[in-house]
């Protein structure tokens, strides 16, 4: 009996390649941020808010961050958590020991993200939602998450730091995503400088 052949496989990111992509415009960077684990949670009928890693779930259009994780709002009695360095591990079981009486959900292959930061502050990050979003850029500070409309997809929209963006898509969208945001802040480029 002969070997069967096995196909090599190796791991590529949500645009395709072997290493995430980024580009510089200026002062703002864009970077795909493959290591992200994402997980969804949700409170079953007569089920306590949890606490997970010791980390107070947030509020409608909130983002908070500690312990090694981070979470977001998405819906009343649910929320996302993201672990950065994560995603290769079962983050998804190590979240459910922290959450017992919660529904935990595996979502770190359907969606990517992208990481926007800036040189200069939060004005580029401001001038950036303001072509990308129908959202209110100066009312949307630090610790700000919401889902909206980007072009003509649907993504989370988190505001980490005055200079720090994160855009969260499907995965399927990836490219699109990647393209309007590459395009606005090129187009952004000259009047940020």
């Amino acid at each position: 009996m002969e070997d069967a052949c096995v196909t090599d496989l190796t791991p590529i990111t949500a645009l395709g390649g072997s290493a995430p992509a980024a580009h510089q415009f200026g002062p703002l960077r864009i970077s795909e941020n493959p290591d992200v684990a994402l997980v969804s949670l949700a409170l079953r009928r007569g089920a306590t808010q949890p606490a997970p890693m010791g980390l107070e779930l947030p509020g409608p259009g909130q983002w908070v961050a500690g312990n090694g994780v981070a979470a977001f709002w998405t819906g009343p009695g649910q929320w996302m958590i993201e672990a950065e360095g994560r995603a290769t591990e079962d983050f998804a079981a190590a979240l459910a020991v922290e959450a017992s009486g919660c529904s935990i959900t595996e979502q770190t292959d359907a969606w990517t993200v992208f990481e926007i930061v800036s040189g200069n502050g939060g004005a580029p990050i401001r001038a950036l939602m303001e072509k990308l979003v129908n959202l209110d850029a100066g009312a949307f500070g630090p610790g700000s998450a919401t889902r909206t409309g980007l072009h003509h997809m649907s993504a989370y929209v988190i505001r980490r730091a005055d200079d720090r963006l994160a855009i969260i898509g499907m995965r399927s969208m990836a490219v699109a995503l990647w393209h309007a945001l590459d395009e606005t802040a090129e187009r952004l480029k000259g009047e940020l400088q």
